[in-house]
């Protein structure tokens, strides 16, 4: 069955966690797919594990674009969610309007999220307005890093946590139909889910949000530059996979790979004639 914002309000309404992940490319899709994730996010932490960059700020239109067009041809049944780099709705509304509709229109996504509360209301409604569904992000919101100072805990302080639950009740009255949490404490994001009616997605944020998003990378042990504290590691492929390049090389410079059952045959009558 074909994800959808409305199976998503559907799964807070009945109770059931959603599980997403981040995905960048055609196969991982297609492999998250098929193991029955809600959601897919096309983030621009692609920046990061993809690309390299220190940070998100340098990701463009064109980087998501590419990506994300790769990753809704893998996935069939995932909601295909793209994050708006930086710069891409910040500067007018009627920019972001043309820039989410490029994500739905080139990338092939079925909703945008972008970062912010209050202050990107006026973005959020219009680009509802023009029917293209917004998933909202607060908490650490990677784009504004050299504003938090680094990469710390957002909403510790009274005002700072009443910010947020105003913060994600406007979201969801400007149009959201979901709201991720980022570096949250626990508590402040249950309260969070409990006051809006859209969905709530954490990363680290705790397991009272109605569900959870990670870098994949992160969780299967393939991003050794950085590893931040709420990540759970499910499988150690970066190890794995550096045993099998390790086999390959050795098998390669010993001569053992190709192997008989590795090469093509041709028939000796036909090569007698070539000598």
């Amino acid at each position: 069955m074909k994800n959808t914002v409305a199976t998503f309000a559907q799964a807070k309404a009945e109770g059931r966690k959603l599980a997403m992940l981040t995905a960048y490319d055609y196969s991982t899709a297609k492999l998250e797919d098929e193991a029955g994730i809600d959601g897919i996010l096309i983030g621009d932490s692609l920046g990061n594990v993809v690309l390299g960059y220190e940070d998100t700020l340098s990701v463009t239109m064109e980087d998501m674009i590419h990506h994300s067009a790769a990753v809704a041809r893998g996935a069939k049944n995932a909601l295909i969610v793209c994050d708006m780099p930086f710069l891409s709705y910040e500067v007018s509304v009627e920019e972001a309007v043309r820039n989410a509709g490029r994500l739905l229109k080139e990338g092939r996504a079925n909703c945008v999220k972008l970062e912010g509360g209050r202050e990107v209301c006026p973005q959020v409604k219009a680009i509802v307005a023009a029917g293209i569904p917004v998933m909202g992000h607060l908490g650490l919101t990677p784009q504004s890093i050299n504003a938090f100072g680094g990469f710390k805990v957002q909403g510790k302080s009274e005002a700072a946590a009443r910010k947020l639950i105003e913060d994600a009740k406007a979201l969801e009255e400007a149009g959201a139909f979901s709201i991720v949490l980022e570096a949250v404490p626990a508590k402040l994001a249950a309260l969070v889910t409990e006051a809006v009616g859209v969905p709530t997605i954490g990363i680290g944020a705790g397991a009272g949000c109605d569900g959870q998003i990670l870098v994949y990378q992160d969780m299967l042990g393939m991003f050794s530059d950085f590893t931040p504290k709420f990540v759970k590691r499910f499988a150690n492929v970066g190890e794995a996979m550096r045993g099998g390049f390790t086999a390959y090389i050795d098998e390669v410079r010993a001569g053992t790979f190709p192997a008989a059952e590795h090469t093509f045959k041709i028939d000796e009558e036909v090569l007698e004639k070539l000598y």
